[in-house]
């Protein structure tokens, strides 16, 4: 059983990680461990594109139910524009790409991410979650119901300062999946 909200085993209830959140709902299929971890390494540091039709699969397999559906649009959560150059592709926009392949749902690139570019493996909870750390903008109007899209949700802060971007902006719901969870 997982919590409807953060996706996180088991009913969180007053506790859930996600209270006050501006993302209605969250959920990846699979922990972000063993294969998973490798998954997501391969797609993200050494390019392996094609993995990420394997990961589109598992995450429309398993979608709560109206989660992926019409009306709402695929949003990928930006890469920084410096590791975006760097690597070549955005791995959150493949993804997205992927999912819309098989799901017949837009894309709607309309988010982008500005400042220096933040580190977020490493970083405590505190640290990434700090208020301005991570600076999105929207390019564009929203989708009225937008489904933000990324490889990995860990502590949630990218997430969240997309969603937030996304509301402000008139969104009216913001959800998000992502391939893989991590679980501490």
């Amino acid at each position: 059983m997982r919590c409807r909200r953060c996706g996180l085993p088991a009913p969180c209830g007053p506790r859930c990680p996600s209270e006050g959140s501006a993302l209605a709902q969250a959920w990846a299929p699979v922990a972000f461990e063993g294969p998973a971890r490798a998954l997501v390494h391969a797609l993200k540091f050494r390019g392996a594109l094609a993995v990420a039709d394997a990961m589109a699969a598992q995450i429309l397999a398993g979608a709560p139910p109206g989660v992926l559906a019409p009306p709402a649009a695929l949003v990928p959560v930006p890469t920084h524009p410096w590791r975006r150059r760097a690597r070549g592709f955005d791995h959150a926009d493949c993804l997205a790409t992927e999912i819309a392949a098989r799901s017949g749902l837009p894309v709607a690139r309309c988010l982008v991410r500005r400042g220096a570019p933040t580190r977020q493996a490493g970083a405590s909870r505190a640290a990434r979650r700090a208020p301005g750390r991570i600076d999105i903008r929207m390019r564009g109007d929203p989708p009225s119901s937008a489904v933000l899209v990324d490889d990995v949700h860990t502590t949630g802060a990218t997430l969240e300062a997309c969603a937030s971007a996304l509301r402000r902006a008139g969104a009216y719901t913001v959800c998000a999946v992502a391939y893989a969870r991590a679980l501490r």
